[in-house]
């Protein structure tokens, strides 16, 4: 079957009918149109911005490898949880496309060679203003557990020296 996608605002017409609602995808093969208007579809809500979401079954993400060098910018468009290995003395600077009421993860992991160290962005909070000092033994792992209060505010807790 063929089918044609149209956006909101747009209108389609096909047959003997007419739709101007949602996002319509019509199958010129059949004569059917399905509109996806935020409303139910096969018994489910559609995800969308401006809908509440109950979800009864576990959702999962992407984990999105962040780039090892000198300075690591996370661009929290693409993912909520990242990980990167250190191959050396790093910055985590303040990431890129933050949007309010974001949270996630970013794992770190020491390299084979270990004693990497890892400074903060200004926007990075910590519990008493305090940053964090990584586990520094080679191949451990730490996690950097983060919620964006802002575009500028960053709240992070480090949880220390996991993985074998």
């Amino acid at each position: 079957p063929t089918a044609v996608q149209f956006r909101r605002g747009t209108t389609a017409q096909h047959s003997s009918f007419t739709v101007a609602v949602g996002e319509i995808t019509v199958d010129t093969d059949k004569d059917v149109a399905v509109v996806h208007d935020g409303s139910l579809a096969g018994g489910y809500p559609l995800a969308g911005a401006t809908i509440a979401q109950t979800f009864t079954k576990a959702q999962r993400g992407a984990i999105t490898a962040l780039t090892d060098g000198a300075t690591i910018t996370p661009d929290f468009s693409a993912a909520n949880k990242f990980n990167v290995t250190l191959g050396g003395n790093r910055t985590l600077a303040n990431p890129t496309n933050i949007t309010a009421g974001q949270s996630g993860v970013i794992v770190i992991t020491q390299d084979a060679t270990g004693s990497r160290t890892l400074s903060y962005g200004s926007y990075f909070k910590f519990p008493n203003g305090t940053a964090p000092t990584l586990t520094t033994t080679a191949s451990k792992v730490d996690v950097l557990a983060y919620y964006c209060e802002s575009t500028t505010r960053i709240s992070a807790q480090l949880l220390s020296n996991l993985g074998g």
